[in-house]
């Protein structure tokens, strides 16, 4: 994995951290992590976001719920 895709991973790890405050850090990482590890082709350049999506989805059915929407400072954040 290039440096730049491990950044863009702790990106999407922070952001579903702000986004399920409700579910603790060691499961975001966890479903960041399994969602990760499927993306196993050799285009990278949008593994970072196939990876938020399904990990997303993954975080939703934990919580029983959507995630809470993005504030503005979120958008922010980069």
């Amino acid at each position: 994995m290039h440096e730049s895709e491990a950044d863009a991973l702790d990106g999407v790890t922070s952001r579903l951290t702000g986004r399920f405050p409700e579910l603790d850090d060691e499961a975001v990482a966890s479903a960041v992590s399994e969602a990760a590890a499927q993306m196993t082709g050799p285009i990278r350049d949008y593994v970072p976001v196939l990876v938020e999506h399904n990990a997303r989805d993954r975080l939703t059915k934990e919580a029983g719920h959507p995630p809470k929407p993005i504030s503005s400072a979120d958008l922010h954040q980069g």
